[in-house]
């Protein structure tokens, strides 16, 4: 009976409660507050997301030429040949700084000249052909198959007017315009009439701006390095200058004129040296013989008078 009066004195409790005004106007305002926030909550959410503008490619793991880029950066300069442990180069690269005996062994003989190395010619120990490859990764700038001379050439752009030039070349494997990649054959060593001396070799060079640089300063190097070198200190003719044969070492064209300014000086010199010379030779024969000329005159005279 108890349990009943108390079941029965709740449910009118609540009753009453329920049979106040303010109790479901405050129950519905309570939960349009409730659904009001998480709809404000859902869209901020919704735009912190596409604030980072995120999308499909960049979540599939597709190519992104930007990061493209930076990996070329942190690449290090190789030597152009497969079997780097093996190479050997015959000639070194003509440094006007260097010491004279490391420039006569950079000297290459052709058409009757010594001319600058511009670069470095490598080859193997066995004097056979051999792979070719690409020292840095970059885009086939141009190809010339048709260079007797130079053993045909092939040059590879790289960021930042850095150039790669491989000549003496043969069974060329790449074109103008291909994207070649670090390692990459492209070609196989041959021979030029430049430097035929080398035998069967390539000849690497590499080229800041248009301005050659010695390569084996920078192999094994981040192309950085090269891109924080400035040239304009490093600028040099590399145009062939007559050399004297017999000493074997190039001079400086101001130099040489100089020279042969001071060599015309001198012979001009020595002729107008000469030629007053024989003038007074000539001016101290000249009396003597009028002498002789008066002594056979009055010679003749006496005899005749005698007779």
């Amino acid at each position: 009976m108890r349990e009943e009066n108390n079941r029965s004195s709740q449910g009118s409790k609540m009753k009453r409660f329920f049979k106040k005004r303010w109790v479901f106007p405050a129950i519905y305002i309570a939960s349009a507050a409730i659904i009001l926030t998480g709809v404000l909550w859902y869209q901020s959410a919704g735009n912190n997301t596409d604030k980072y503008d995120y999308k499909s490619s960049d979540l599939t793991g597709k190519k992104n030429p930007p990061a493209v880029e930076v990996n070329k950066s942190l690449e290090n300069f190789k030597m152009p040949v497969a079997n780097t442990e093996s190479a050997v180069i015959k000639t070194k690269f003509y440094d006007f700084k260097g010491k004279t005996e490391d420039q006569e062994a950079a000297l290459v003989f052709y058409n009757n000249t010594y001319q600058p190395n511009t670069g470095v010619d490598i080859t193997m120990p066995d004097g056979k052909t051999f792979d070719v490859t690409a020292s840095l990764s970059g885009t086939v700038l141009r190809v010339d198959d048709q260079d007797a001379v130079l053993g045909n050439v092939i040059e590879i752009e790289h960021a930042n007017g850095i150039v790669t030039q491989y000549q003496s070349v043969k069974e060329i494997k790449v074109k103008a315009g291909d994207e070649v990649k670090q390692g990459d054959v492209l070609a196989k060593a041959g021979q030029s009439l430049f430097n035929e001396k080398a035998g069967t070799h390539v000849h690497f060079e590499i080229r800041k701006d248009g301005v050659a640089v010695n390569p084996t300063n920078f192999i094994d190097k981040p192309i950085s390095a090269l891109m924080e070198l400035k040239t304009s200190d490093e600028k040099k003719p590399m145009e062939t200058p007559k050399t004297n044969v017999e000493k074997k070492k190039t001079e400086d064209p101001a130099k040489s004129l100089e020279n042969d300014k001071s060599v015309d000086d001198e012979k001009s010199v020595d002729d107008e040296k000469s030629v007053d010379d024989e003038k007074s030779i000539d001016d101290d024969k000249s009396p003597d013989g009028n002498e002789s000329t008066d002594e056979s005159e009055s010679s003749k005279t006496t005899d005749s008078t005698n007779s």
